[in-house]
């Protein structure tokens, strides 16, 4: 996790605005101060709101930009690797929370399915909930979660849906996540 820096992007930069998950572009010379660096990604502060910026445009806040290749392989029929797409999930985080969307026990469930295309491939659905009903966050891990899967080989569509059944609460993070977040 970065500590709070204060920076002027030295290019335009894609950006997702927070918490609506609109996308924006920041131009260069931005003044941004940036909160958070969990997941490949970076929250930052600016004049106008908080914006989210990929890693691999960190070089615009003068960090080293992220390489987003994910290293799996498919599965003998061609699949993508279960494992891999979890490992992606766990590279998406709330901006507000350093714990990642699986061990805070957002995601419900991950299926993969052949699509019966003229392209092929497969297709990942997720069901997930957010901490709360009222969470304004919700397009924007939605969408950071579908862009992570996209990248896993052999996944050639990934769709998230957003579900409160059952009602999010603290029993269902890990282990690992209560200790980041000072519970246990």
């Amino acid at each position: 996790m970065t500590q709070t820096k204060e920076r002027t992007l030295t290019r335009e930069v894609a950006a997702t605005q927070i918490p609506s998950g609109d996308k924006h572009t920041l131009p260069a010379g931005t003044k941004v101060t940036i909160h958070q660096t969990l997941g490949g990604s970076y929250t930052v502060q600016t004049d106008t709101g908080l914006f989210r910026i990929d890693g691999r445009d960190a070089d615009a806040l003068g960090e080293q930009a992220t390489d987003n290749t994910v290293q799996a392989a498919t599965l003998a029929d061609g699949s993508p690797d279960p494992a891999a797409v979890w490992t992606q999930l766990r590279k998406v985080f709330d901006p507000e929370i350093p714990v990642n969307i699986v061990d805070l026990g957002l995601v419900y469930s991950l299926d993969i399915e052949k699509r019966e295309t003229a392209e092929g491939g497969y297709k990942v659905s997720i069901a997930m909930t957010l901490t709360a009903p009222g969470c304004g966050m919700g397009p924007a891990i939605a969408e950071d979660a579908k862009g992570k899967v996209l990248l896993v080989p052999g996944v050639a569509d990934a769709e998230v849906k957003i579900t409160w059944e059952p009602p999010w609460n603290q029993s269902m993070i890990s282990e690992e996540g209560k200790m980041k977040l000072g519970l246990i």
